[in-house]
């Protein structure tokens, strides 16, 4: 049976790291999938040439085929995934709510069994960005499972609860010592996996402010770094690369390039990243008012970076349910608790009210009459206002897209009028809409870069670890 993870989402003035630009190195060798991907470029990643067939190797029967049921949130199923694959992710006080959430949303996608773990003596515990995550079990559960992959999510200071963890210790040591898959994103790898002793003759990366941590010899600057049984990552900023990188070598090639596909990570380098029409002034003399409503079957990866991204950049972010309850389920099974309900956040203005994406969130989200109200006078008043994934259409049926240029999920872009397919992210005048999914770093990141300024934009890239145009045109 697949585990629910909760998320109460609440206002918090994150405690982030900063992230020097460390250069890339050349790859010894690569693989010609991953590189196709938009995360990925040739020196994002690093594969010895002694282990990187064994780490990369696709399982035999690959062949895989995508549910018909109309979704922007299909999930990959094949005869790689009889077998289900069981993946431990643990969590604890500080945790970084973006690097644990894309994890469990795309190793689910991909048909793996993930159990989120409490390293706390509960299983609520708020994350580093001010998200409260309530964990499947405790820890203490865990220990005689047996994993096919533990993946420990990074943030401070996450990971040095987890490093604090006996049975964690215990359940990781005992899966680098049957040779099985584990592995550490941003200061996952030097805070908890090295002293723990699991980063031993590995080459390894992990975020640039920890990165003087690592063993010189073995440490490898790059995005993503497989060794062995061993893959380590960044940031936030190179969750999806991690992410992927562990489908693959969990269910194969064909399997990661699929799930991929699905999640937008695909290379469009012809194309602009945004692109914007009747350019307009955003900014605002005071800290910016945003409204994320979400509802039953809201897509959690662009909820969780939305929300996650803005707040690294101090706005004032209130999520709201249009549900009887603050309690969401997400699209990929993950639960939400929202801050308050939308009847209660409708008593505010906000300078931006944003809709995230999932089909069966976006019906629920079209059916909120308070929502309706909120967003119609939102554009008479001429206040700012966007959606992503399958949501502009939302905004199309209630009649906010007269003349404007916007861009949607593939399966949902037929049903604008006026749509612009090809960029990640457009912009018309105080409206902006982006494909959803991978793409919504690019559409938060927009937004700060409206609000604030591209400079303001680039430190908090920086931060995620996300490669961002040094330049004001994007």
């Amino acid at each position: 049976m697949e585990s629910l993870s909760c998320l109460v989402l609440r206002p918090a003035a994150p405690t982030r790291l900063s992230a020097p630009r460390i250069p890339q190195m050349a790859a010894s060798r690569s693989s010609a999938f991953l590189s196709s991907f938009a995360f990925l470029s040739p020196v994002d990643y690093q594969f010895p040439r002694t282990t990187a067939k064994l780490a990369l190797k696709p399982t035999k029967a690959s062949a895989s085929t995508v549910s018909t049921t109309p979704s922007t949130t299909t999930t990959v199923t094949s005869t790689a995934t009889a077998c289900t694959k069981k993946v431990l992710v643990p969590i604890g006080f500080g945790t970084e709510e973006m690097e644990a959430v894309i994890l469990v949303d795309v190793l689910r996608r991909a048909g793996a069994e993930v159990m989120v773990a409490s390293v706390e003596p509960q299983l609520e515990i708020q994350a580093s960005g001010g998200t409260r995550l309530v964990a499947d079990t405790a820890i203490s559960t865990c220990s005689d499972h047996v994993f096919d992959l533990v993946a420990l999510p990074g943030g401070m200071p996450g990971s040095v609860r987890l490093r604090d963890c006996e049975i964690l210790k215990k359940i990781t040591s005992k899966q680098a010592e049957e040779k099985r898959l584990y592995g550490g994103i941003s200061t996952a790898p030097a805070v908890a996996l090295l002293p723990w002793g699991l980063l031993r003759r590995k080459r390894t990366t992990c975020h640039p402010a920890f990165f003087d941590k690592l063993p010189t010899f073995y440490a490898v600057k790059s995005n993503l770094q497989v060794s062995g049984e061993l893959t380590t990552s960044q940031g936030p900023g190179t969750s999806f690369m991690f992410a992927l990188a562990l489908v693959e070598q969990l269910f194969g090639e064909s399997v990661a390039k699929e799930i991929g596909e699905l999640l937008f990570m695909h290379s469009d380098d012809d194309k602009p990243r945004t692109e914007e029409f009747n350019k307009v002034d955003w900014a605002v003399s005071h800290t910016p008012h945003v409204l994320v409503p979400v509802a039953n079957g809201s897509e959690e990866i662009e909820v969780v970076t939305i929300v996650d991204i803005l707040r690294r950049a101090k706005v004032d972010v209130v999520v709201a349910s249009v549900e009887k309850s603050v309690t969401v389920l997400a699209s990929q099974g993950v639960k939400f608790v929202a801050d308050k309900l939308i009847g209660d956040a409708a008593e505010s203005i906000y300078d931006l009210i944003i809709l995230p994406g999932g089909v069966a969130g976006t019906e629920r989200l079209r059916k909120s009459r308070i929502l309706k109200k909120l967003l119609k006078e939102q554009d008479e008043s001429g206040r700012i206002y966007g959606a992503v994934c399958s949501s502009p259409t939302v905004l199309s049926k209630h009649g906010l897209l007269k003349g404007k240029k916007a861009t949607a999920h593939p399966r949902a872009i037929t049903e604008l009028a006026n749509a612009v397919d090809g960029p990640k992210v457009v912009i018309d005048g105080k409206l902006i809409t982006s494909r959803g999914l991978a793409t919504v770093l690019d559409f938060a990141l927009a937004i700060v870069s409206k609000f604030f300024g591209h400079a303001r934009a680039r430190s908090v890239a920086e931060g995620l670890v996300f490669e961002y145009p040094r330049s004001l045109k994007i």
